[in-house]
């Protein structure tokens, strides 16, 4: 059966002038229109389609990949508005709907907003939400420490940034950990650093602990080098000024220099760092 709002793997049954019948199962046959139809296609070919209502509500597949699925959250733009709600562009023919009940404050057209994307329990059809907390996951969260996950950045908080991860959970980016500018609506890939007795999550931009030391390590020898093995930055310079220079927290900076430091490989001046000649 194919599952609409998802994409689906379907055998051609048959093919048209005006494109081809693709065997969905218990849900009948469904059209994937001729000018999506791959070169060459012949019948009972698979094909990887996306399925779901044109504007009759008839089920109907396409090869486009839209910018995201049932189950999913992203970050899009409302076309237009009317009395039956907000239409966002999620990058098919046909926009989504999100209904005025759905939308956690009034949409306007041009601006853009995070949704949700379900399935009506009752008719099957593909809606959007803003009402981001009711489809987070309540199950207890099980990252692992420096866990790499897909963040999806939702709203700004007076400590940090709140990401949506991996389309289930809700976690924290510290903006004292935070050396780039940031966009609501962003996806970047990122790290869970800890996950607390209460099932808050933590995360950070760049890998936790020690595994990374090594790679960053190797950038500050590499910037050591193109400055005559000198850097003009310590434990005391401000957090700005190690990311701006060194693409780092300041927390991995001292960690690095630390390593380094162990191994000999420089020593420590008043107001920088210094290659000792051992590498």
């Amino acid at each position: 059966m194919a599952v609409p709002g998802k994409f689906n793997t379907l055998s051609i049954s048959r093919i048209v002038d005006f494109g081809v019948y693709l065997d969905g199962g218990e849900s009948g046959e469904i059209l994937l229109p001729m000018k999506w139809v791959p070169e060459g296609c012949k019948p009972n070919d698979d094909l990887e389609v996306f399925v779901y209502f044109d504007s009759e509500d008839r089920l109907i597949a396409t090869t486009i990949k839209p910018l995201a699925q049932v189950g999913e959250f992203a970050f899009l733009r409302a076309k237009a508005v009317n009395e039956v709600g907000a239409f966002l562009d999620w990058g098919l023919e046909k926009d989504l709907l999100v209904p005025y009940r759905e939308q956690s404050v009034k949409m306007v057209a041009g601006k853009s907003y995070i949704v949700y994307l379900f399935a009506d329990p009752q008719t099957g059809r593909i809606a959007g939400s803003s009402r981001v907390e009711r489809f987070l996951s309540k199950e207890a969260p099980s990252y692992r420490p420096n866990e790499e996950v897909d963040l999806l950045l939702w709203r700004t908080s007076e400590i940090g940034y709140m990401a949506i991860i991996n389309n289930r959970h809700e976690g924290m980016l510290y903006a004292s950990e935070v050396f780039e500018e940031l966009e609501r609506g962003q996806k970047i890939r990122g790290y869970v650093t800890k996950v607390r007795d209460d099932g808050k999550i933590d995360l950070c931009l760049q890998k936790p602990g020690y595994e990374k030391i090594d790679e960053l390590s190797e950038r500050i020898l590499g910037l050591l080098k193109t400055n005559n093995g000198y850097l003009n930055l310590n434990d005391k310079s401000p957090a700005e000024e190690i990311y701006s220079v060194c693409g780092m927290s300041k927390k991995n900076f001292k960690k690095s220099v630390g390593a380094l430091y162990k191994q000999k490989i420089i020593k420590l001046t008043e107001n920088g760092i210094e290659l000792t000649g051992k590498k």
